[in-house]
């Protein structure tokens, strides 16, 4: 066996040798949440490339120029946008590990999330009352599913905010939930750039002739 063996398994080893070997979970914590923001990613694009192919198929139905309304997407959008400005003032916040200025922020980032689902339901509403539902085309079929599943996320983000809001009101801006925050960071800020992509592809191109 060699000395650097003896050493590493010595009483008196160095400790720096030690703490270089020592798992460290915050990295693997990390690795793993961009592992699956990458796959959110394929989710999206796969999503995107369905809304490119059936985003004309009307099936004699009305199309985006006639369906979507962009005042009210774009006063939806201004929410999300507003909600990722605000979520990057409680990382400031947390970084003075100031516990009641994070929790303030995020409060104000939670009301900015519920507003965006709620015009975005809101819309949903209008399409499905006026007979734009998903069984009418192939477009509102993609629509519904790429917009919907965007949706879904924003609401899972948003429950996840609540219980982080919890965990931090109760065991304040310790190691573990400043890790949970950065982790919802990168969830939300990933959601707003795929909004972008939404608003842009789906409405923007959407209303074009």
């Amino acid at each position: 066996m060699s000395d650097l063996a003896h050493t590493a398994g010595a009483p008196g080893a160095p400790r720096e040798y030690h703490l270089a070997h020592e798992p460290h979970p915050e990295n693997g914590t990390a690795l793993g949440f961009w592992m699956y923001l990458m796959s959110d990613c394929l989710i999206f694009a796969a999503l995107f490339a369905t809304y490119g192919v059936l985003g004309r198929a009307y099936a004699g139905g009305p199309g985006g120029a006639e369906l979507f309304d962009l005042k009210l997407v774009a006063i939806n959008t201004a929410f999300l946008l507003l909600s990722s400005i605000t979520f990057g003032f409680a990382m400031l916040r947390k970084q003075l590990n100031d516990k009641g200025g994070t929790l303030a922020w995020l409060a104000v980032t939670l009301v900015f999330g519920l507003a965006f689902l709620g015009l975005e339901l809101y819309e949903f509403h209008h399409l499905i009352h006026i007979g734009a539902t998903p069984q009418s085309s192939a477009f509102l079929s993609a629509f519904f599913t790429l917009v919907g599943t965007h949706g879904l996320h924003v609401t899972f983000g948003s429950i996840w905010l609540i219980v982080l809001m919890v965990q931090i009101s109760k065991h304040g801006l310790i190691h573990e939930n400043k890790r949970r925050l950065m982790c919802l960071s990168m969830f939300w800020h990933f959601l707003d750039v795929v909004w972008i992509g939404v608003f842009t592809f789906v409405y923007l191109m959407g209303v074009l002739p």
